[in-house]
């Protein structure tokens, strides 16, 4: 990603309504695995750090980030932050992990199936990969390209990656489905009238950003017990065969 994109999710993904109302809804998935106590857990892509503190809740935690500055800025929260590129990059650990995390970085990889079955051999036999990335390739829009996406997912398209890769698929679903109508047409009218202006990272007035974080948040109930039909993301769970 470009250098500005990296500084502005330091400055916002700690109160920014997407950023926390999606660390809740992970969090919440990862409760509900059967992780061990004190697991040993890896996440690649970890940008500034902001779900570090979250993951930690699970385990130990190390991480992998390419970018030199967001690597060291994530670093300060004690996690050991290496570099590593997928998906032929990737460092030497000691050991397997208990759970691999991808939190919207598959979309921004060249070869998103070679990267998915490298991180799968970084999972011990049973072990869970957990993964985010953005839903429907006509939602593309100025954000994707200052993020440097190659691709926004088909649900059933991001599903057959990770069975290809030999793991087993315990839940594929869309989320931020609540917010999908509003955020479907803003995408729609600015790619209609041509909008070059920016992305989506901008930080909203205090009380606007506080009830989209609410309502983003109520998806945590939901994804307890269904899977959504729809939505602006996709997440993804699956486990390494024991």
């Amino acid at each position: 990603m470009d250098r500005e994109v990296y500084d502005t999710m330091r400055r916002i993904e700690r109160d920014h309504w997407w950023f926390a109302a999606r660390r809740q809804i992970l969090a919440d998935r990862i409760a509900a695995l059967h992780l061990p106590a004190d697991a040993a857990i890896l996440e690649v892509g970890c940008g500034t750090g902001g779900n570090l503190e979250m993951l930690s809740r699970f385990g130990r935690v190390r991480a992998i980030e390419p970018d030199a500055e967001s690597r060291a800025y994530a670093a300060r929260g004690g996690v050991e932050v290496q570099d590593g590129l997928l998906p032929e990059g990737l460092p030497r650990f000691e050991a397997p992990f208990d759970l691999v995390a991808a939190f919207d970085v598959i979309e921004h990889v060249d070869d998103d199936l070679a990267s998915v079955a490298a991180l799968s051999r970084l999972l011990k036999p049973g072990g869970y990969f957990i993964a985010t990335v953005p839903a429907n390739a006509w939602m593309w829009s100025r954000h994707d390209e200052l993020h440097h996406h190659k691709r926004r997912y088909a649900l059933p398209a991001f599903r057959a990656l990770f069975a290809q890769a030999g793991l087993t698929v315990e839940k594929a679903t869309h989320f931020n489905t609540l917010l999908f109508p509003p955020i479907a047409a803003v995408r729609l009218v600015k790619a209609a009238m041509g909008d070059t202006a920016g992305g989506d990272d901008a930080m909203p007035s205090a009380g606007l950003n506080a009830l989209l974080r609410r309502v983003f948040a109520l998806e945590r109930g939901l994804l307890g017990v269904l899977d959504l039909p729809f939505g602006v993301s996709i997440l993804l769970v699956a486990r390494r065969p024991a």
